[in-house]
């Protein structure tokens, strides 16, 4: 029974339609928590997630990309990419590309500093003062008990990219377990053909416990239509991340726990 909690998780993570996935929530509660307080609670978890930060830096994984657009439902563009995040001699992050064919859609470097990066967004106590988080209610997503709140950056600062939309907390463990949002901010010309406009699709995230303590982002989908000046552009896609190999931590290779997961709450 212990590992049903996170198997359970899993198969609902599995799921690319996010319209499946949503099925599988139950009804958000929006009354305040009596247990805790929300400023309680995003205490805890930003302490948490800058743990999980540092745990982080000492982890190896492939990360797998493929995104399409698509015209309908028919491709008409790809980027793919297979590579292995290793650490260097002196513990720096070194990605090794293992398989990039030739990408068939424009991919901007905002573009791709978010597609190899989101699934590693954090909110710790180190960023927490950059955003406001508001507690929107308890929900049960699959066999997971959560808090929910909303997040947005409070303001831009130049060159910087952020996250924007909903996180899902395990109150067991009060930790990220799912996002839905997207990265921000949009790229709009003052006007139309002056400048590059550079629009970002919508996005879910999932978390997985493979190391009995700590949820790491295995899992990322998007399926939305961006509405450019030149006409409206499906985008579609997965990325994920698995082998995960951490320093000091127990985590297993094949991505699945190597400790006991905590007992669901009654």
């Amino acid at each position: 029974m212990k590992n049903l909690r996170i198997a359970m998780f899993l198969v609902l993570a599995s799921m690319v339609l996010v319209s499946l996935a949503a099925a599988e929530e139950g009804l958000l509660a929006t009354e305040p928590p009596k247990e805790i307080t929300a400023q309680e609670i995003i205490k805890k978890f930003t302490a948490k997630e800058k743990e999980f930060k540092s745990v982080r830096k000492r982890c190896t994984y492939r990360q797998v990309i493929k995104i399409q657009q698509l015209d309908g439902d028919k491709p008409v563009g790809e980027y793919q990419q297979v590579a292995d995040v290793t650490l260097d001699q002196s513990g720096k992050k070194v990605k090794n590309v293992v398989f990039a064919p030739q990408p068939s859609i424009s991919i901007s470097p905002e573009d791709q500093y978010d597609i190899e990066s989101r699934l590693h967004f954090t909110l710790s106590t180190d960023e927490l003062p950059e955003y406001n988080v508001l507690y929107q209610g308890k929900q049960q997503e699959d066999d997971l008990h959560t808090y929910v709140f909303d997040v947005a950056p409070k303001q831009f600062q130049k060159g910087k990219r952020y996250f924007q939309g909903r996180i899902w907390l395990d109150d067991h463990d009060f930790q990220i377990v799912k996002m839905t949002g997207k990265s921000v901010p949009d790229i709009h010309p003052k006007k139309r053909g002056k400048g590059d406009e550079n629009l970002f699709p919508k996005f879910t995230t999932y978390r997985e416990q493979v190391d009995g303590k700590y949820w790491f982002p295995t899992y990322s989908a998007t399926d939305d239509t961006l509405h450019f000046f030149g006409g409206d552009a499906r985008i579609k896609g997965t990325i994920k991340a698995t082998d995960y190999k951490c320093a000091g931590s127990e985590v297993a290779s094949d991505g699945e726990s190597a400790a006991p997961v905590p007992k669901k709450q009654q």
